[in-house]
């Protein structure tokens, strides 16, 4: 079953990724928290991961990066609103190729930060079989969120397939996050069909992170990607 988009009731309960990612219902329970609020939160629906984190040189003369929120430097106040992506995470996803076969891919996802204004991104995806088994590595992306005092967001991606983009978007709400692509470039040897596109991310009931890409294709949106992670780290 492809993980993409469906339409749904004011009142459903999204219970896929694309479901999560697109929902732009408020969560019943989206309150203004403060920082350490939100912290707390964080901490106690993620208590299996609470002491992971990923590594760290320990030798410079700056802080670390940290995946972990109860560990390094304190989260900056102007990021809480991007603060549930903080971690790292696994799980599958699924693409079509050309011709519409859909095929699976493992994924692991990064999101760090080192007290500054900004979370680091690192993705990582491998090719897998029917079985589930890894066969291959596949693309990699890396990059930055950036957000300001309008909750405005600003996501800048390279990605080792030959393109760079910069996604502007803003949270649905707490749980939820669009961008749309602003600008894309392709190197000689990129993918020159990669068109103008929308990633929606979003936390699943069961706290699972889904997200969705969707690129524009002979004038409408269709789904690139999409996948469904679980929290390991932070």
């Amino acid at each position: 079953m492809w993980l993409g988009m469906t339409e749904q009731s004011p009142h459903s309960i999204p219970d896929t990724p694309g479901d999560a990612a697109a929902s732009k219902e408020p969560s019943p329970s989206h309150v203004s928290l403060s920082g350490s609020a939100a912290v707390d939160r964080a901490a106690e629906e993620w208590k299996e991961s609470a002491h992971r984190n990923i590594p760290g040189f320990g030798d410079l003369p700056i802080p670390d990066d940290t995946a972990n929120l109860r560990e390094g430097p304190s989260l900056h106040d102007g990021l809480l609103a991007l603060l549930p992506l903080v971690g790292v995470w696994r799980g599958t996803g699924q693409k079509p190729l050309e011709d519409d076969t859909i095929v699976n891919f493992g994924q692991q996802l990064i999101i760090a930060h080192d007290g500054e204004k900004y979370l680091t991104y690192e993705s990582r995806m491998w090719d897998l079989d029917a079985e589930g088994n890894a066969t291959g590595l596949d693309q990699r992306e890396t990059g930055f969120w950036r957000i300001n005092a309008k909750d405005e967001i600003e996501l800048v991606i390279a990605s080792s397939l030959g393109a760079v983009e910069i996604m502007y978007g803003q949270p649905l709400n707490e749980r939820a996050w669009e961008l749309e692509s602003a600008s894309t470039m392709v190197t000689a040897t990129g993918p020159a069909s990669l068109g103008a596109g929308k990633r929606l991310y979003g936390l699943m009931p069961n706290n699972n992170l889904g997200w969705v890409d969707e690129r524009m294709v002979d004038g409408e949106l269709k789904p690139r990607m999409s996948a469904e992670l679980r929290r390991v780290m932070g």
